[in-house]
């Protein structure tokens, strides 16, 4: 038997869209000579729909799409993804058509998604088999994939259609695991997963088979679509997985966050964006990533020297957006700056020179890259880091501002990283002045990050384990950092979410991104 694995980018909501992407791949998979075409997760509604899967016409318009797909597939089965709405509630399904156009739908028992729960119900029966050109196929949905025990001896392959994000070291622990299901099941198994950003998440791709013995036998492409036939009568040699977590891991954040940009631009309709470049490396990766997703001509740059800006920055600023081939203008703030100081003389008078100046350049300049926003429609991209947002080492109404940030779930060490794979790869856009020098927000004469905080080599390992690994300030301390800066960074941390609630949607890259994974009260006094 041949098996289609369609792996396609869907649009949340555009059921019209998605349905003729399904119809037209089956209609591929018919010249391919394909006896069944598989389809991911929530292939009809895309995903993730958070409520409009309580719309009762949302769910009926969905039924009616498997509907029309039916009436396609004479002479060619499909499994397609889709939410359903079922006496329990609505679900996430798999529908089987068969090759006479009938419908069958297969629920998902276990709801795991924090961006499903509330949403959709765990449906009272899961995995199913099904009978096919004399081949038994187990049908799972979702994470049910997870939860599979003592598959029935006559099933020749188990089919998984799923919807798992993209994050930073999971690919590799993903094929880990189904390896090991599909040997410990002796089945082949079939993985097909969606594709394309939606919203702040990024689905990889990434689909494949296994063998029998938990060896991968083909594999899709990761961050594009593809499709593919797996014939289950051919020899389909084994091979390893083409991709580690450690050699590829800088290369695949870059795609991931390319195609998330892209994506979350291209479905909401902007096709213009904006950066304000300081000369420092976060907004020179940003600005790179912008061009990358969206192309030079619809990238354009501000740079607005403050009068503590060196020279040197704006240099190197200019010298980037000419190596990008973008349009940028020069616009200096020192007179915003002095009126604004100015004005505000009866309030501030006689103090000394702290924060409030600081914040006002970067809140001048945000009101700028607003109004080029708004008069000619470049949308603006947030330039911030993980490290910095977990610090509230940034200011509200300044620098977190923007339509979408594409970095800030990456610590400024992975900045790095990737500001040093842009230059391999595109030919040293980046000034290597820029990589090079301490980082500053440059708000005040000679600042650097560093005279108020540990480097971000120090920073980014303790947060780490904090945040991702969930490590207790004793175990950190305990790791051999030293007590006073962790106690110090873990303060920050635990006084400045009410910074990140009010952050631009923020593209996730992490297994454990803020406002999902980790999400703290706003109002929080226990201190332990």
């Amino acid at each position: 038997m041949k098996i289609a694995l369609a792996q396609l980018n869907f649009t949340v909501g555009d059921i019209k869209s998605n349905t003729e992407k399904i119809i037209s791949a089956i209609d591929r998979a018919k010249e391919a000579g394909a006896d069944l075409a598989v389809f991911a997760e929530f292939a009809v509604s895309g995903t993730p729909a958070y409520g409009l899967l309580t719309k009762t016409t949302f769910l009926t318009l969905c039924e009616e799409a498997i509907e029309t797909i039916a009436s396609k597939c004479r002479g060619i089965a499909a499994i397609v993804g889709t939410p359903y709405l079922t006496a329990e509630g609505p679900i996430s399904a798999a529908a089987y058509i068969d090759p006479e156009g009938n419908i069958e739908y297969i629920g998902k028992r276990h709801v795991t998604a924090r961006r499903e729960m509330g949403y959709i119900v765990g449906s009272s029966i899961g995995s199913h088999s099904i009978r096919l050109h004399g081949q038994m196929l187990n049908v799972v949905v979702g994470d049910d994939l997870s939860h599979i025990e003592d598959v029935d001896d006559d099933v020749d392959t188990i089919i998984s259609v799923n919807a798992r994000r993209y994050g930073k070291g999971i690919l590799s622990r993903r094929f880990d695991k189904v390896s090991r299901m599909a040997f410990s099941e002796g089945k082949t198994l079939l993985l097909v997963n969606q594709v394309g950003g939606s919203g702040d998440i990024v689905y990889d791709g990434t689909s494949g088979v296994l063998n029998s013995e938990g060896q991968l036998t083909m594999i899709l492409k990761s961050f594009e679509e593809d499709m593919q036939i797996f014939d289950t009568k051919a020899e389909n040699k084994p091979f390893d997985v083409p991709f580690t977590t450690y050699k590829d891991r800088t290369r695949m954040i870059y795609e991931a966050a390319c195609l998330g940009l892209r994506d979350y631009f291209h479905k909401n309709g902007y096709k213009k964006a904006c950066v304000g470049l300081s000369g420092g490396v976060d907004s020179s990766v940003v600005a790179c990533l912008a061009v990358g997703a969206l192309g030079k001509e619809n990238v354009r740059v501000l740079l607005m020297p403050s009068p503590f800006t060196p020279n040197e920055s704006v240099e190197d600023a200019k010298l980037l957006a000419e190596n990008l081939g973008v349009e940028y203008s020069v616009l200096p703030i020192i007179e915003a700056y002095n009126a604004m100081v100015g004005t505000l003389q009866p309030v501030i008078g006689g103090t000394e020179f702290d924060a409030t100046e600081e914040n006002i350049q970067t809140r001048i300049r945000t009101t700028m890259l607003m109004a080029l926003q708004n008069k000619t429609g470049y949308m603006l991209l947030n330039s911030s880091n993980k490290s910095e947002n977990a610090l509230g080492w940034c200011t509200l109404y300044g620098d977190t501002a923007g339509t979408f940030s594409p970095t800030g779930d990456l610590y400024k060490g992975e900045i790095y990283d990737l500001a040093r794979y842009i230059n391999a790869t595109f030919g040293n856009v980046i000034p290597e002045t820029i990589i090079k020098k301490e980082p500053s927000s440059e708000l005040r004469p000679n600042q650097k990050d560093s005279d108020n905080m540990p480097h971000y080599e120090v920073i980014d390992a303790i947060l780490f384990r904090m945040i991702e690994k969930k490590q207790h300030r004793e175990e950190i301390i305990n790791a051999g950092f030293d007590s006073a800066v962790v106690e110090k960074i873990h303060k920050m941390v635990m006084e400045n979410e009410k910074k990140r609630y009010q952050f631009p949607p923020v593209l996730r890259l992490s297994p454990c991104a803020f406002g999902h994974e980790w999400l703290m009260p706003l109002v929080n006094h226990y201190c332990d």
